[in-house]
């Protein structure tokens, strides 16, 4: 064992495409990948990869602070009841992207996701009836451009959310928020952080 492993270095192995920015290392040593088990996350990267949308995920991840804020710490129930009155508050909030569509479907995608809540008993139970056993998906990629921008799984869930009635989730974000909550592990097989 090197004496770097019980340390956050320079000296552990990881995936390309965290190389470059502390905040990206810290989202990919901490979260990235690793399953998630409650809905309140579930919501909150719901949110981050629908507003992600056409944009890069470092835009969305330095603003993730004034997303919690924005967005009353993700509680899905308060999101699902916000206005037309605090969307015209929130298209102020410099702190966000400022996207009436985008920010509209942050609220009906709340409303969405309690739905989901009472059919399923979860959000996270709903998602896992699309793995393989219930089980979160583990890749064995070898570099970074084997890995695909979306997939059938992806395809089929976008297409199943988006019948009802989630907006700003087609089958890319849908594959970057399965990667994003850990329900599809696509580190590399020599990242140090991969399981």
């Amino acid at each position: 064992m090197s004496k770097y492993d019980n340390e956050e270095s320079i000296y552990k192995r990881r995936c390309e495409w965290c190389k470059s920015e502390p905040i990206y290392i810290k989202y990919h040593d901490e979260e990235w990948g690793k399953e998630v088990t409650d809905d309140r996350t579930m919501f909150e990267f719901l949110v981050l990869e629908s507003a992600q949308a056409g944009l890069s995920w470092i835009t969305v991840l330095k603003r993730r602070d004034d997303y919690r804020n924005a967005f009353l710490d993700f509680n899905i129930e308060k999101v699902a009841k916000m206005t037309k009155e605090d969307v015209e508050y929130l298209m102020n909030n410099s702190g966000i992207i400022r996207h009436r569509g985008k920010i509209g479907a942050t609220i009906t995608n709340a409303q969405h996701f309690l739905e989901i809540q009472k059919e399923f008993g979860s959000f996270c139970n709903y998602l896992k009836t699309f793995l393989p056993e219930g089980k979160p998906i583990i890749n064995h990629w070898k570099t970074i451009q084997e890995i695909p921008a979306s997939t059938p799984l992806s395809e089929t869930i976008s297409k199943d959310m988006k019948k009802r009635g989630f907006k700003f989730f087609g089958p890319v974000i849908c594959y970057a928020y399965l990667q994003a909550v850990g329900y599809i592990n696509d580190h590399l097989e020599d990242c140090s952080f991969k399981y």
